[in-house]
């Protein structure tokens, strides 16, 4: 496998998986808060718990990426 080929393989593994903590922090941390300030729940702490959750995951994925991003080829 080429050099160019690898990199392109490696930047769309790590687009994927950015794409996917893009995703989470969306899905789990910004509509449950935005839902939660609009009175949608009396529940705050599962809420808060699922809301903290998401974005750290989210955070976790993204410098995933950015690990997978090192491994390309000069």
């Amino acid at each position: 496998m080429s050099k160019l080929s690898r990199n392109e393989q490696t930047k769309l593994s790590a687009t994927y998986l950015n794409g996917v903590a893009i995703a989470l922090f969306a899905v789990g941390g910004l509509a449950p808060s935005v839902s939660l300030v609009s009175g949608g729940t009396q529940q705050v702490w599962p809420i808060a718990v699922l809301v903290l959750g998401c974005i750290g995951i989210s955070i976790c994925l993204h410098w995933v990426a950015r690990w997978i991003l090192k491994e390309l080829v000069e």
